[in-house]
């Protein structure tokens, strides 16, 4: 299933030819503030699987809490968020706004992010994992989605020798 998406006035749609890498539900206070909420799903996704038509979305540089820049793609006509390219992952993925979805419903988060920041009301659901800050992906990720960042999962890396 292809999962679609557009800006409020749906000058810009946009179609993803993959599943996504992962689903963060990041709570850090950059994500509360650019998006007026308690914390935004983002779905991590290479760059060359998202399919964009309409016009070109307008973009601006902010500095995230890390010092890096953090990139956001919105439409110039509505102002809707669409996604963004943070400096700490590569130019080459982009992190789309789940609530930018046509069925926002049909993901889910596999993850909880920067949870030290969290808002206290907000309860974090049972079994899925949550971090305080940030993890290393192979904790975290399924094979296949380190397999198509180009990382071996740990189970199938060569074992180091003996001597």
């Amino acid at each position: 299933m292809a999962l679609t998406g557009r800006c409020a006035c749906r000058a810009i749609t946009y179609r993803l030819r993959a599943k996504p890498l992962i689903v963060h539900a990041c709570h850090c206070r950059d994500c509360q503030r650019i998006t007026g909420s308690a914390f935004v799903i983002n779905l991590w996704i290479e760059r060359k699987f998202l399919e964009a038509a309409g016009p070109a979305p307008q973009s601006f540089t902010l500095q995230g809490g890390s010092g890096r820049r953090h990139d956001v793609f919105f439409c110039g006509a509505c102002g809707t968020y669409l996604w963004s390219v943070y400096g700490g992952a590569s130019d080459n993925f982009v992190f789309v706004r789940a609530g930018t979805l046509e069925r926002p419903a049909s993901v889910t988060p596999d993850v909880h992010i920067f949870t030290r920041s969290k808002l206290p009301w907000v309860v974090l659901p049972e079994g899925v994992p949550a971090f305080r800050s940030f993890y290393r992906l192979e904790q975290v990720w399924s094979a296949a989605s380190l397999e198509r960042l180009g990382r071996r999962p740990a189970a199938t890396r060569p074992r180091a020798a003996r001597g």
